[in-house]
């Protein structure tokens, strides 16, 4: 049961060959015994069984159950669920359960999905591995002794190891697409404005997005469909018409125009990564597809300009965690507001809160961003990476002029060993070079599995489309998807 698809899982509970109570007691059951995978940082066996019992009613009931009536659905860590820990995986926020839901688990929750924990991530979703926890790392169900990638790791690794169908994570230098390739399942991040952030705790407001993961794109479709859309409440959702994208989903783009990215196959890519995607433009070619070599010029200075924008919001959203109304509070400091013989004393709590609250990656970006956003500085670093950033944007509107899809890899490299990047920021922040400037462009971006290496370690193929075509990126990778296996490999845990 494990292994089930979510459309496979509801087919079976409308025929009433189980119920979703059977299935989350299975999937608890797994999650108990897969422990050591470290994927989930909360799970509530008692209210997670409660959900299913209330769907199951429902549908003997003859009552409608929503479009995921009964299906699991696994929520990376930094999505408020009222009245459950969400901790970022840091210990700033531990213990803090917000008094409200974000907007796509209100979605979810209409849908009628069963909400299956908190997943395990990068603290603040800042870092490639997962390893940037205070929770300690997730483990790749493909090699245990290797990274999930990351910020969404345990998400990734969720649906990998069968723990649960779907999961949703957050994409902000690519967080799903890059956890998604080297777990080898299907991970989307949507056009920016197209999910609503409304309870998402931020990193980089400019650049978050949230997005499903899923073992194959007919899931996908269907976890895109349910929680996109305007929201009131996020001011920079877009109120565009949501397609149903399970609708159009088998049916192929009449003219399949794609874009090689040139710039993707340069020095680090790894050589078995490098072959899997050529073989992956074979099947395109043999698929009627146009094949086209594309340049995105400005992508070199992708990583140089996330990495100032960034921790540019990264310093600003965090501001707010000082110990005072929000964060974890140093013990040895009391409150004491009024007057200004307590202004020092303030300080040093603040001080010693952040310091003892956040990890080291996350004082490295707070440190980053505010120096980039310094007086005096501000113009020379932050001002001009904005404009880069126009720049790259600019480049995939030309392309799209050209090619309905580009094409490339999504990471340069399969899963690496975990703490073989810890001591290396730089090496870790490449991790993400073809993943980071669909961000900065706000354009959709999907990573599905295309191969695996010698080691048999999974390697995933990048698609991006122009904004709000994420029906055709759908379709297209569904293209890829039919004529090929990949998506049906599951490791030993599975």
């Amino acid at each position: 049961m494990s292994q089930d698809t979510a459309v496979a899982m509801l087919a079976r509970m409308e025929s009433g060959e189980v119920t979703s109570e059977e299935i989350v007691r299975s999937l608890l059951d797994r999650a108990d015994h897969e422990r050591r995978l470290n994927v989930f940082v909360h799970l509530d066996a008692d209210h997670v069984l409660d959900q299913a019992r209330a769907v199951d009613r429902r549908r003997k009931a003859g009552e409608p159950v929503g479009r995921l009536g009964g299906v699991p659905v696994a929520i990376k860590d930094l999505l408020c669920v009222r009245g459950e820990p969400t901790t970022c995986s840091s210990r700033m926020l531990k213990g803090f359960r917000p008094p409200y839901d974000a907007t796509v688990i209100d979605r979810l929750r209409n849908a009628g999905a069963i909400l299956f924990g908190k997943t395990n991530m990068d603290e603040f979703a800042m870092g490639s591995s997962t390893e940037n926890s205070a929770y300690g790392p997730t483990l790749n169900p493909w090699d245990e002794t290797r990274v999930p990638g990351g910020s969404s790791g345990g998400s990734a690794a969720a649906v990998a190891a069968g723990l649960a169908p779907l999961s949703l994570g957050s994409d902000t230098g690519g967080s799903i697409r890059q956890p998604a390739a080297v777990c080898g399942v299907v991970g989307l991040k949507p056009t920016y404005g197209r999910v609503s952030r409304y309870g998402l705790i931020a990193f980089a407001s400019s650049l978050d997005q949230i997005g499903p993961f899923a073992h194959d794109l007919t899931d996908t479709a269907l976890l895109l469909k349910v929680i996109s859309g305007r929201d009131p409440r996020d001011a920079t959702s877009v109120d565009l018409p949501v397609p149903d994208y399970s609708a159009t989903l088998d049916t192929p783009p009449e003219k399949l125009r794609i874009g090689i990215v040139r710039e993707f196959f340069g020095e680090g890519l790894d050589p078995e990564v490098a072959s899997a995607i050529q073989e992956a433009v074979k099947l395109y070619e043999k698929a009627g597809a146009t094949i086209k070599e594309v340049s995105l010029p400005h992508s070199k200075y992708g990583v140089p300009a996330y990495y100032i924008v960034a921790p540019a919001e990264c310093s600003s959203n965090l501001a707010r965690y000082d110990g005072t109304t929000y964060g974890h509070r140093a013990e040895d400091y009391s409150p004491k507001y009024p007057g200004e013989e307590n202004i020092a004393e303030l300080v040093r709590m603040m001080m010693v809160s952040r310091a003892e609250g956040f990890g080291p990656e996350v004082k490295r970006r707070i440190m980053l961003g505010t120096f980039a956003l310094s007086a005096g500085y501000a113009d020379q670093y932050y001002n001009k990476a904005l404009q880069v950033r126009r720049k790259i944007r600019g480049d995939f509107d030309a392309a799209f002029r050209e090619v309905d899809v580009l094409l490339g890899p999504t990471s340069p490299t399969p899963a690496f060993k975990l703490g073989e990047r810890t001591a290396d920021p730089l090496s870790m922040y490449l991790s993400d070079i073809y993943t980071i400037t669909a961000n900065l462009a706000g354009i959709p971006g999907l990573s599905l599995p295309c191969g695996f290496t010698s080691q048999k370690l999974p390697i995933g193929l990048q698609l991006l489309a122009a904004p709000f075509a994420e029906e055709t990126l759908l379709r297209t990778a569904r293209v890829f998807e039919r004529a090929t296996d990949w998506h049906t490999r599951r490791p030993k845990t599975a």
